[in-house]
């Protein structure tokens, strides 16, 4: 099942589109971080989503002050693991750190939810990570 499938059956629409935008920020970020190319398209979209879709977002909006602090945590996460990554030490804690946008989702499921119903599916939230670990190390001893 996609990930916007399984973000629908969790969550309102607000935090669907802002989750979703989000994902595609980071990817688009990660691989102009991994020096490759990105379309004008795409740069474009990238431009827009940070500066307009994610900061006016309704869901974001109401939640700005919960979530920011998440965001921040999950940029912290990803560069520890692309710094691991680029010197050669990516290991299992670094395939883990790269996973902080799933921590966004968890946050959005309890601001919607509540802890009792996001206790209860945390796991199932946590497991929309959809990069294998030994594809993750693939990566980097073929490299």
């Amino acid at each position: 099942m996609k990930l916007r499938e399984n973000l629908e059956a969790l969550l309102p629409e607000p935090a669907v589109n802002w989750l979703m935008t989000m994902f595609d920020v980071i990817q688009t970020l990660d691989d102009f971080a991994d020096g490759e190319q990105v379309e004008r398209k795409e740069l474009d979209a990238l431009i827009w989503n940070t500066l307009v879709a994610l900061p006016g977002n309704a869901f974001f909006m109401q939640h700005a002050g919960m979530l920011l602090p998440v965001i921040a945590m999950a940029i912290l996460k990803w560069q520890a693991s692309d710094q691991a990554e680029r010197e050669g030490r990516a290991d299992e804690r670094a395939y883990m750190w790269r996973a902080g946008y799933y921590d966004l989702v968890l946050m959005a499921v309890l601001l919607t939810h509540g802890s009792l119903k996001t206790t209860e599916i945390s796991e199932k939230i946590m497991r929309l990570y959809g990069e294998e670990f030994k594809d993750y190390i693939k990566e980097f001893h073929n490299a």
